[in-house]
């Protein structure tokens, strides 16, 4: 009673719309899902050994200017009662991709247990598992070396695999289709705030010979703060959120285009959704835009530190900004998006495909422009910035189109978007390891070729293939089939039970009411007599 009572006396004091309070701390559950994801990219610069220049890069090369001059000094400090490896630039990529191999694997489980129980809980405890094993990461580095610091990454991307279907589940539940650009830009925007936080504060926790095992321990302590207020705060849909306000609710289930906000879901269909060409279209330009993404987020760092020779300091800083960049223009890009949509100057299915286009061919030619940037930093960081901010139309296109084509499978279809889209992590950092052994100028070229190839041409295959429109197989009662549909109808498994069944249940029937006219009869000559 004493709990109901508080409840309502919340839910007339709390005057913030709780979709709001949603978003809020979606963008902080983002952020420091970020920035426990590249702290390693960070750290590895001071956890490696150092070898010398002379013997170690071969090609072109960038000398170190008078700041850049401290690097060495910097990274050659031995921190007290810490180890520091031997990894080559393979081992060294081998061990910033280690994430990514357990983060593809809890895409779609993840997905279906939020589908199944909520994206709450689902969240919740994906990222309280992410906070911990951050945190327990230089333990583990300090009793197994590189394995064990493969095996804790590979737990944090374990962790973190079901945040991204979750979270597409919970915007389809809460979020009406004129506000997700914006709200897409706020929640997923997090990730650059965990990007922009997570180098800069890593390279002041690192500076002067700054023990690398405290950036673990910060992030991951951060991340279990942020459990106990989304627990407390954040519901899975606005109908089970006790100290919503009425007109929000009805507000929200008047406008919200997911039917199972208010009834079950038929099972997952996937056999329609596995031959859905919009689908495939999604997450092959997913998979472009995170191949360039993930080499950003992975190898940025070293190429600052290793290539341009910026200070661990300034190596944090120069990270920062294209995140910065980034993160502004993601909110300018949403908000003109969902205002041509409400002005209908444009269909969701064109919004979509413009903001692809800029978010891919766009950066795609700054990252060839910084690469015969050469030695020059201004120009290279530059670029990268400019590369950055126009990657920003990601979150206003891919990265909620899965709401789109199905409000009611967000999270199986994110599930499979992203998770698609995650091997990308997988590859590049290794890929780059092996491409970059020297560390020179020409051998980081040939890799954002790489990038460049692959960005132009997962695009112009969504410009054919993407949509923005609810598929017939997210909601078949409302759409029926296609009439070249011929793989059989998507039905429930109890409907299927039932209808093997009906004879037998004919027949139980018939024997009932035979028994009780039976019993009708006899009591009916029992009363004559």
């Amino acid at each position: 009673m004493a709990l109901i009572g508080w409840r309502r006396i919340l839910n007339k004091v709390i005057f913030i719309p709780q979709r709001y309070v949603f978003g809020l701390l979606g963008l902080f559950a983002l952020a420091n899902s970020f920035t426990m994801r590249v702290c390693l990219s960070m750290t590895i610069v001071t956890m490696v050994k150092k070898v010398s220049s002379e013997t170690h890069i071969v090609g072109e090369t960038c000398p170190s200017d008078g700041s850049a001059s401290s690097s060495s000094n910097s990274s050659s400090v031995v921190f007290e009662g810490r180890e520091r490896y031997d990894w080559d630039e393979s081992t060294q990529g081998l061990l910033l991709s280690a994430f990514y191999y357990g983060y593809v694997l809890t895409h779609l489980p993840g997905g279906l247990l939020a589908e199944k129980f909520g994206g709450k809980w689902t969240l919740g405890l994906s990222l309280l598992c992410t906070s911990v094993s951050t945190a327990l990461t230089p333990f583990a580095v300090e009793f197994g070396g590189a394995v064990g610091l493969f095996i804790m990454r590979v737990i944090c991307g374990l962790g973190e695999g079901p945040v991204t279907p979750a979270f597409v589940l919970l915007m389809a539940r809460w979020v009406p289709p004129a506000e997700r650009s914006r709200f897409g830009a706020m929640i997923f925007g997090g990730a650059q705030i965990g990007n922009i936080a997570g180098p800069y504060i890593s390279g002041l926790l690192l500076v002067n010979g700054g023990d690398w095992a405290n950036v673990f321990y910060v992030f991951g302590s951060l991340g279990v703060l942020w459990f106990l207020f989304f627990t407390l705060l954040c519901y899975s849909t606005p109908n089970s959120h006790p100290f919503i306000s009425d007109e929000e609710r009805d507000y929200l289930n008047a406008n919200v285009t997911a039917s199972g906000l208010h009834k079950k879901l038929d099972p997952v269909p996937f056999k329609a959704i596995l031959r859905s060409p919009q689908l495939w279209a999604l997450m092959i330009a997913a998979v472009g835009h995170d191949w360039g993404y993930f080499t950003m987020i992975t190898d940025l760092p070293k190429y600052f530190s290793d290539v341009l020779k910026f200070n661990i300091k300034n190596t944090g800083l120069m990270s920062a900004l294209p995140y910065i960049a980034m993160y502004v223009c993601s909110f300018i890009f949403a908000g003109f998006c969902d205002f041509c949509i409400r002005r209908k100057w444009h269909s969701i299915t064109t919004g979509r495909k413009i903001y692809t286009t800029v978010s891919s061919t766009i950066p795609a030619v700054f990252i060839i422009l910084a690469s015969y940037s050469g030695c020059d930093r201004v120009k290279a960081v530059g670029c990268f910035i400019a590369s950055m901010a126009f990657m920003a139309g990601f979150y206003s296109s891919v990265k909620i189109n899965a709401m789109d084509i199905a409000p009611n499978y967000a999270g199986t279809c994110s599930a499979f978007v992203n998770g698609l889209a995650a091997v990308s992590g997988m590859i590049t950092p290794y890929m780059v390891g092996l491409l970059t052994p020297d560390q020179s100028l020409k051998q980081w070229r040939n890799a954002f070729w790489t990038i460049f190839v692959v960005l132009i041409g997962t695009n112009i295959i969504y410009l054919v293939w993407g949509s923005g429109e609810q598929q017939w197989w997210d909601d078949v009662d409302k759409f029926g089939y296609p009439a070249n549909w011929k793989h059989g109808p998507l039905k429930k498994a109890h409907e299927n039970v039932e209808k093997k069944n009906v004879p037998k249940i004919k027949k139980w029937e018939e024997r009932m009411m035979l028994k009780k006219n039976k019993q009708r009869n006899q009591r009916e000559i029992i009363v004559i007599f």
